[in-house]
């Protein structure tokens, strides 16, 4: 399903989209141990990306997008990791609209 999907990336994540069947945008997270030690890392990371993305998926494609975290983010401030997810959304959104009129 995410063989042919769109990718957009920084420092703390990679986001993975590929179009869904529905009207709205689905999110799955992967947040790994290799990324965050802890598990109070982990779980602090996914309430941040679930926030992030409550606020943006209205103005999301229809899209299944999965999150992944890299091991640079449990260092970051939850400051930090908000304006790179806003950054990530917006590029996302950008490089859908991209594909989907080719």
């Amino acid at each position: 399903m995410f063989a042919g999907a769109e990718r957009v990336a920084d420092r703390y994540f990679t986001v993975l989209a590929a179009t869904n069947g529905t009207d709205a945008a689905r999110l799955g997270l992967a947040i790994s141990r290799r990324a965050a030690k802890r598990a109070v890392d982990r779980n602090r990371i996914k309430r941040l990306i679930r926030e992030s993305f409550r606020h943006q998926r209205p103005a999301l494609p229809p899209v299944d997008i999965v999150v992944m975290a890299r091991p640079t983010a449990p260092a970051a401030t939850s400051e930090e990791l908000a304006r790179a997810l806003d950054t990530l959304w917006q590029r996302l959104v950008k490089r859908c609209a991209v594909s989907s009129r080719s």
